[in-house]
């Protein structure tokens, strides 16, 4: 099944699970809510055939796959999601342990743009998250190459973007190591990054909304970010001169 590179994606890094953990289910039964008509009921084989999952629910329990959960979609093809959860043995931070990720797919239309907000949100406080973002998946592609090493040495960002440090050069894992189009930051992942500052934030705080376990979402643009617009990556270099903590370009 062929994910469209128009996409949007959605990641969200949150501690490892524990044995008997509900989060899974709470995960998928809050992406549905959030995007109306969803349903996740749907797997595939290793030759990537569609099957239906009439008992998803206990399914999902009963298949913890890589410290996560397995493979979800729904059963449309031009309007694919797609959602599933594993372990990364790599910590978000410098001596931090492994870490549960999430990641999430929707069509870049005008229903998956309406929901997306809500998605993140769903996505990221089900997993109890550090924090996450949703990002088109070209405006992502360039973003996570801050990040990415070459064959020439550290990254080489592109548009004048600034390098990112590897997580083990990072002091914890509640600081977000990039931005995306829309942001979900923890309580504890504003506060390590000094947001908000009702001075400094104004602009932010219009695209902004608190979740109900006093997290954040917080929105770049109004329009989905695309790193050819100007104004978009304008607004993205700000983000980034506003947080030096991102990424771990405060520390020494």
């Amino acid at each position: 099944m062929v994910v469209d590179p128009t996409d949007l994606r959605v990641m969200v890094y949150a501690p490892a699970l524990v044995r008997g953990d509900a989060r899974p289910l709470t995960i998928i039964h809050g992406m549905e809510r959030a995007l109306p008509g969803l349903r996740l009921g749907w797997t595939t084989s290793g030759k990537e055939d569609l099957i239906a999952l009439p008992h998803r629910d206990e399914w999902v329990a009963a298949s913890r796959t890589d410290g996560g959960f397995p493979f979800l979609c729904n059963d449309d093809d031009d309007h694919l999601v797609t959602l599933a959860g594993s372990e990364n043995p790599n910590g978000l931070a410098a001596g931090s342990p492994p870490h549960f990720e999430v990641r999430a797919t929707l069509l870049l239309d005008a229903a998956g743009i309406a929901a997306a907000g809500g998605v993140l949100e769903a996505v990221a406080e089900g997993a109890r998250a550090f924090w996450g973002h949703a990002t088109p998946f070209n405006a992502g592609v360039e973003i996570a190459q801050q990040t990415a090493p070459t064959l020439a040495g550290p990254p080489s960002p592109s548009r004048g973007l600034p390098a990112l440090k590897l997580p083990v050069r990072i002091r914890s894992p509640e600081i977000p190591h990039r931005l995306g189009w829309l942001n979900y930051w923890s309580t504890a992942a504003a506060q390590a990054i000094g947001f908000p500052d009702p001075a400094r934030d104004a602009e932010l705080l219009t695209r902004a909304r608190r979740t109900a376990s006093g997290g954040w979402v917080v929105q770049l643009t109004d329009a989905p970010l695309d790193l050819d617009n100007p104004a978009h990556l304008d607004a993205l270099l700000r983000a980034y001169e506003r947080f030096p903590e991102i990424g771990g370009r405060s520390a020494p």
